[in-house]
């Protein structure tokens, strides 16, 4: 059976409940903003692996976007997204517009009060409302028992469990592993924005992640070296404008002391006109 392409929310949810009707007894959900790539492709294998049918949603969701960030450029190639969606096996996509997710008058936001605002949201204010609005809407539309996401967005991801936990929606969130290009460099949308010289600057991210994978290895594990090293390797580029280096619990997105199993080593920064994070979950 080919892939479907669904526009609004009212046929994602009869889609997701006539599977289960019909005897499948999994829905997975892969939350995107479209411009798919490797790591995309990744998330899909893995939910397909893991459930009876895939949905795939790509929306270039607006909430998430300050006023002066990309929202206007944000790389947009749904014809090709579709082909690699449904390459890797995806059963549908869905591709509502911005009225059938935000309703003309909505006034309704979710926000993980404190989380929300660290990381990536302390840089991006008001971005992880957004976030965590419009997962919440896809879950509730979709109904899935799992969806799929990116440990490159770590902090996202530490958003997302606590909203889901909190508002006891019964989806699992399942985080996938970095996907990386030869060179290190970890896969994003936004890497179409670096200029030649840039895309090598940014290899810089990767190699302070594996400096403090390989300190911890060898038995470092307090933070002010770990993070004083990572600094030290970024100012080696010095066109490359840090936006924040931490180390930090993941569940909490609070500052730690001391590396223990599971710590977040996460990395923002500014390539040029391009923000890049990078990140490693400390054994």
């Amino acid at each position: 059976m080919s892939m479907e392409i669904l526009r609004t929310v009212a046929e994602l949810r009869q889609w997701s409940r006539q599977e289960r009707n019909d005897g499948c007894n999994t829905i997975g959900l892969v939350p995107t903003m479209g411009a798919l790539h490797a790591g995309h492709a990744s998330l899909i294998r893995a939910a397909k692996a893991s459930v009876g049918y895939v949905a795939v949603s790509i929306f270039v969701n607006p909430t998430q976007f300050g006023p002066n960030e990309d929202f206007a450029r944000y790389p947009r190639s749904f014809d090709a997204d579709c082909v690699l969606a449904e390459a890797e096996g995806a059963d549908v996509v869905f591709a509502p517009t911005v009225e059938d997710l935000y309703p003309p008058g909505a006034a309704t936001y979710v926000e993980v009060e404190g989380l929300g605002n660290r990381l990536d949201g302390a840089s991006r204010p008001g971005h992880f409302r957004g976030v965590a609005t419009v997962v919440s809407k896809l879950l509730i539309a979709a109904e899935p028992d799992r969806a799929f996401f990116g440990q490159k967005d770590a902090a996202q991801c530490a958003v997302v469990r606590r909203m889901v936990a909190d508002l006891r929606l019964a989806t699992e969130i399942v985080v996938c592993p970095i996907v990386r290009e030869l060179d290190g460099l970890a896969i994003s949308s936004r890497n179409v924005y670096l200029s030649p010289a840039g895309r090598t600057q940014a290899l810089v991210l990767s190699r302070a992640v594996r400096q403090a994978e390989s300190a911890v290895a060898s038995g470092e594990r307090r933070a002010s070296p770990l993070l004083d090293a990572a600094r030290k390797t970024l100012a080696a580029e010095p066109d490359v404008r840090v936006d924040f280096i931490a180390l930090v619990d993941w569940a909490t997105l609070l500052p730690v002391e001391v590396a223990a199993p599971g710590t977040l080593f996460a990395i923002a920064a500014w390539v040029g006109a391009t923000r890049l994070i990078d990140n490693t979950i400390l054994a």
